[in-house]
């Protein structure tokens, strides 16, 4: 998800932290996500969360559940739903591939970041993680912690 600094078009729309902190991201995808106008209008005004939200494989198709995007104030009557569910758009190898990393064990599907791409089209990345358990978790917050503490150091002496 490299970006050009001169891109005008770019914006991160919304990001989950706390996948990478609840997770073992193994390997992510850029997916294409199905939305009405009036979500596109309100994406690009105001903000969304995909943070309490997950993608599944069902009926041979792939699905943002639970994703919120705030409702359009210029689209009364013809307005979305807030937390409908919502097609992400893959190839069909790569949907396979999806389907049996999630048939095994304890692997799911979680949306990492939602985000306007250079072309100014709305696109999704999910992540193919495994859940980690705590000790996994004090583990990276203290390989974090000596990063930065490493970084400090080389700054003060470097």
């Amino acid at each position: 998800m490299a970006k050009a600094k001169s891109d005008p078009n770019y914006k991160v729309i919304a990001e989950n932290r706390r996948a990478r902190y609840d997770y073992a991201i193994e390997d992510d995808l850029e997916c294409g996500i199905m939305l009405q106008g009036s979500e596109v209008k309100s994406l690009r005004e105001n903000g969304a969360n995909i943070a309490e939200s997950y993608a599944s494989v069902e009926n041979g198709e792939l699905w943002l559940i639970n994703g919120y995007i705030p409702p359009y104030e210029q689209a009364k009557t013809w307005g979305h739903e807030e937390r409908r569910r919502r097609k992400l758009l893959v190839s069909r190898k790569e949907l396979a591939r999806l389907w049996s990393d999630t048939q095994r064990k304890g692997y799911t599907l979680v949306p990492l970041v939602l985000y306007f791409n250079h072309k100014g089209v709305a696109k999704l990345k999910i992540g193919i993680a495994k859940g980690k358990k705590t000790q996994d978790k004090r583990a990276t917050e203290a390989q974090r912690d000596w990063q930065r503490q490493k970084q400090r150091l080389l700054k003060d002496h470097g």
